[in-house]
């Protein structure tokens, strides 16, 4: 039997890759296993693009937050002979809106899949619960390690019990003298209190400090190990902010000769020591929420003593004997508990000798044989077949997404907005348009991958916006490359781009600070509002006020500009529309997809039916003007249509073609019919040469976008505009992606 496993890796710093690599070993490095024939490989998941020296396992790495990676590594495993795959789940460890990207890859999967739960949640939102049936559903085997865990299964995400099978966690088997690993540490005067595992607020550390002001005034000699890293994740969010907590609680109460913190990520044989060596293991987790703790399983299996408060992995495994429990932040009751167990060292050696005689069981031999078993039992079904999707997706087809052509355009002050080829024209300057697309854009990288890079730039386009806006709240739009303005009051457009971005922000604001200056700069623009006669000015407007009540649909004042602004974009229509013109204007010029688009976030905001009908109406009717023989056909700007005469075919322009991108995606989000996907998708694929010129507009090359093509052919420039449409569409089709495999 060949086996396929997907789960983080050592050397990554995490708890399920060591339980992976336990797992491996156990189920193939045995001499029952390879006489058997066992082998396998490994697909690990890496996160934010570091870069691992894995061990030659590791056949295969997916970058965390690449959609494309999971795509290919499918791929990879249904044409490497596995017979059977195994996937460690955890919602953090993929990438995606609640780990979504996985979906994909395992509903392609054509060998049997078991999927190990590590969490399960009890009260979990619409997506974590839709996400978890879906894996469920696909899977042949979903093992847990815990009673409580079949119980979630069953009683909240309707699982069948015949699909799940139990095999507790693992423990290595590793053997050492309490004795020795005592003095080599100097311990042998000390009463040692150990807690293990990513630092940070749940874990309920400072529950244990707060007992230790009681305990030392009775045994001085208590020492409490805190042993661990700053949880990653946690890091890039709010730094080392609970650690230092913690060492300020133990200053303020003079613990400091008590307490040690050892700011490590140890390896087995490592953490083995400290487990030998110390008296009491402690979990002092916040709330129940915990269905499995790798280390819990550690401590009980090599027979330590055990406290902790009563989550559903401890409240299991410390029953009979096997630990004691104290509340949720009780450290008055954690107090009186130890101080009991080091009163009574019969007590004590009680609880360690009930913990090793169970900890004999769980060995990770014993596991890996467990597992052996459910594998061959996934092997006696039927093979699979892989249901065909009814949206036309593959990303694999598509260029690799990177900001490299965006960076060489962007300085300290903005993005320049024009390139003679692919050579950014620094005589041309800035323009606000630009910025605030790429403003738009940025953001929308950061909340698919958050890079420290995108969140340079999207301060960078900020500052600009910031520095563009008069006293009055209106916008100038162009500065020179030596930073002198060359405008009082910029278009109505560049204005409404600006809304838009800016209503973006304040939906998806990477931290508080840009919060704040968004949201201080867009009410400032806000009594603008009204004095606007362009209708792509008001549409662009109206886009930007909708992301903003998306997360503020309580603001009254601006749902009341939102009506006004739609009641104009509905009279325009009104008024020009017949039976066979279906349309705003007796003319089709530039950007005409941001039309529709407009009504369609209006009708989501009002759930206004006349304003629904409308868009969708325009909304078809540019469709089968510009799809044509299963592409899209841009209206062109080397004259545009008018009402009666004939469309242009040539310059086409990319900034047209994200319009329909976004149109057709907002059109999904409001009527949940899965043909606007492929819509949008087609209408993507005019980037890469699915046009009426059948031509490439992205150079591999210099990673930018071409300006467009005109009957002569492309033209090679390679302005801000272009690229940004280009890179906003594709992160549109990305999130498309995402939502269709995420949402029923």
């Amino acid at each position: 039997m060949k086996i396929a496993f997907i789960a983080t890796y050592p050397p990554r710093e995490c708890g399920i890759g060591t339980f992976t690599n336990n797992l491996y070993k156990s189920m193939l490095n045995t001499e029952e296993s390879q006489k058997d024939g066992h082998t396998g490989f490994v697909v690990a998941i890496s996160d934010h693009d570091l870069y691992y020296e894995y061990t030659e396992e590791v056949k295969l790495i997916i970058r965390q937050d690449h959609q494309k990676d999971y795509l290919e590594a499918v791929e990879y495993i249904n044409l490497s002979g596995a017979d059977v795959c195994i996937l460690e789940h955890e919602f953090g460890i993929f990438g995606g809106r609640d780990g979504s990207y996985i979906l994909p890859l395992l509903q392609r999967l054509k060998i049997p899949l078991i999927v190990t739960l590590h969490t399960i949640l009890k009260s979990p939102s619409y997506s974590q619960k839709y996400i978890m049936q879906e894996i469920c559903r696909v899977a042949d085997k979903v093992v847990v390690m815990t009673n409580k865990a079949i119980e979630l299964l069953i009683d909240i995400y309707k699982i069948s019990k015949s699909k799940i099978r139990l095999a507790e966690h693992g423990v290595p088997d590793i053997h050492l003298d309490p004795q020795e690993c005592r003095k080599a540490f100097k311990f042998e005067n000390r009463k040692v209190l150990l807690t293990f595992g990513f630092v940070g607020r749940n874990k309920g550390i400072e529950t244990v400090i707060n007992a230790l002001a009681n305990v030392v005034e009775k045994y001085p000699e208590t020492l409490y190990i805190i042993l661990g890293k700053t949880h990653p994740n946690i890091l890039i969010e709010s730094g080392e902010e609970y650690r230092v907590y913690l060492m300020r609680l133990v200053s303020n109460l003079h613990l400091e000769k008590n307490v040690v913190f050892l700011n490590k990520f140890l390896d087995e044989p490592d953490l083995f020591k400290y487990l030998y060596a110390c008296d009491i293991y402690i979990t002092p987790y916040l709330n129940e929420a915990q269905i499995t703790s790798g280390t819990l399983s550690y401590a009980v299996g090599i027979g330590g003593a055990v406290l902790s408060t009563p989550y559903w992995h401890a409240a299991e495994l410390l029953s009979e004997g096997r630990g004691e429990l104290f509340g949720f932040g009780d450290s008055e009751g954690l107090s009186v508990l130890l101080m009991e167990l080091f009163d009574n060292p019969e007590k004590l050696a009680t609880i360690k000798q009930h913990a090793y005689d169970y900890g004999l069981g769980i060995t990770w031999p014993k596991t890996g044989s467990k597992y052996l078993k459910i594998a061959e039992e996934a092997l006696t079904k039927e093979p699979k077949i892989v249901e065909k999707t009814d949206i036309d997706f593959n990303l694999l087809i598509l260029p690799t997404f990177t900001l490299s052509y965006v960076n060489r355009l962007t300085d300290d002050t903005g993005i320049i907005q024009h390139a003679e080829f692919g050579i950014p024209d620094r005589i041309k300057g800035y323009c606000l348009d630009d910025n605030a697309r790429a403003l738009l854009m940025a953001l929308m990288d950061y909340r698919q991958i958050k890079k420290n890079r995108t969140l340079e730039l999207i301060s960078i386009y900020l500052s600009y916006i910031h520095y563009m806006q008069n006293p009055d709240g209106t916008f100038r739009n162009f500065m020179s490359y030596n930073r002198n303005y060359l405008d009082e009051i910029g278009s109505e457009d560049s204005f409404g781009r600006t809304i838009w971005a800016l209503g973006f922000l304040l939906g998806n604001a990477p931290n508080y600070a840009y919060y704040q200056a968004a949201k201080k700069m867009l009410f400032s623009a806000a009594p603008n509002f009204d004095k606007l006669e362009s209708i792509r000015g008001i549409a662009n407007t109206i886009i930007g006020i909708c992301l903003y009540l998306k997360s503020n649909p309580s603001d009254a004042n601006m749902v009341e500009k939102l009506k006004h602004l739609s009641s104009i974009l509905l009279t325009h229509y009104k008024e020009n529309k017949s039976p066979d013109w279906l349309w705003f204007e007796p003319i089709l010029a530039y950007d005409n997809g941001i039309l529709p688009l407009a009504l369609l976030h209006t009708a989501g905001i009002l759930n206004d039916e006349k304003v629904r009908e409308a868009a969708i109406e325009s909304m078809n009717f540019l469709t089968n003007l510009t799809f044509l023989d299963h592409h899209l056909s841009i209206i062109g700007n080397e004259h545009w249509y008018e009402k009666g005469g004939e469309r242009s075919f040539f310059s086409q322009q990319p900034i047209d073609v994200m319009s329909m991108v976004l149109m057709f995606d907002e059109a999904f989000h409001l009527t949940k019919d899965k043909s606007y996907l492929n819509k949008l998708y087609t209408s993507f694929l005019w980037f890469l040469g699915e046009n009426d010129l059948k031509v490439t507009l992205y150079d591999f090359e210099t990673k930018g976008c071409y300006d467009g093509f005109d009957q002569n052919g492309v033209n090679r420039n390679q302005g801000a505009e272009s690229t940004l449409a280009y890179l906003i569409s594709y992160l549109a089709v990305l999130r498309a992606y995402e939502e269709h495999h995420s949402t029923d």
